[in-house]
C-alpha cells in the first residue's frame, strides 16, 4: 500500500507539474511563440479583414499550437486516475511506455478535435470582429449541452476505464486506443466548454482559468 500511494504521488506531482507549466506558458507566452497573443488580432480593428491577411497574422500552426498547450493545461489533470490505473496494471518496464502512449493518443484526439476548433475561432474573427456573439452563442450551446443526456452518455464512458493487455505489442495497442478513446469521450463532454473562452474578444485567458 505504501509503495502505491507513493507511485500515485509521483504520477499527481509530475501531472500537475506539467500542467502549470503550460498554464505559464499560455499566460505569458514568451516571444509570441504559441499564437495566442494575436489570436484575436481581428478584432482589433473595424475595417474588414481579409482571410489571408487573417491567416498571415495568425499562422494556424501557431492557433494549433496554443490549442495543444490549452489542452495539456485543462485536461492533463483529468487523466491522473487512468494513468495510475495503467501504471498498476503494467509490468514495470512498461509503465512509462504504456502511459505515453495512452498520453499521446488523448492529445492526438484533441488535436484532431483542435483543427476544426481553430478554424472556428477564425472564421469567427472574420466575419464578427470584435464581437461576443460567438462566444454567446457557444455559451448557450454548452449550457444546453452539460445538461443534455448525450453529454451525459459520453461523461459515462468517460468513466469506463479499460483492462490493457500485459504482454506483447497488444499491451502497447490497447493504451493507445485507451488514449484515443478516452479523448473523445472528453471531447464529446467537454468540447463547447473548451471552445466558449477562445471565442472571447477580451478575457479568454481568465475565462479559461474559471
Amino acid at each position: 500500500m505504501e509503495l502505491e500511494r507513493r507511485l500515485k504521488n509521483r504520477i499527481l506531482f509530475v501531472i500537475l507539474g506539467i500542467s502549470i507549466l503550460s498554464w505559464i506558458l499560455l499566460l505569458v507566452n514568451p516571444g509570441g511563440v504559441t499564437g495566442m497573443e494575436h489570436c484575436h488580432m481581428s478584432s482589433c480593428c473595424a475595417a474588414p479583414t481579409t482571410l489571408e491577411m487573417l491567416l498571415e497574422m495568425n499562422p494556424f500552426s501557431e492557433q494549433l499550437l496554443g490549442w495543444g498547450l490549452m489542452v495539456i493545461a485543462m485536461m492533463l489533470p483529468k487523466l491522473v486516475f487512468p494513468i495510475e490505473q495503467i501504471y498498476l496494471q503494467s509490468f514495470r518496464q512498461y509503465r512509462f511506455v504504456n502511459a505515453a502512449l495512452f498520453v499521446i493518443g488523448y492529445t492526438s484526439a484533441w488535436m484532431l478535435a483542435g483543427i476544426a476548433m481553430v478554424w472556428i475561432i477564425i472564421l469567427s474573427n472574420l466575419l464578427f470582429p470584435q464581437s461576443y456573439l460567438p462566444a454567446l452563442v457557444v455559451l448557450v450551446l454548452a449550457l444546453v449541452w452539460q445538461f443534455s443526456p448525450i453529454k451525459q452518455r459520453f461523461l459515462n464512458l468517460g468513466h469506463e476505464h479499460k483492462i490493457l493487455s500485459a504482454f506483447g505489442w497488444q499491451k502497447y495497442r490497447d493504451a493507445l486506443v485507451y488514449g484515443v478513446e478516452h479523448g473523445v469521450w472528453c471531447i464529446g463532454a467537454g468540447w463547447a466548454l473548451m471552445l466558449f473562452p477562445m471565442l472571447l474578444p477580451q478575457g479568454h485567458n481568465v475565462a479559461m482559468l474559471l
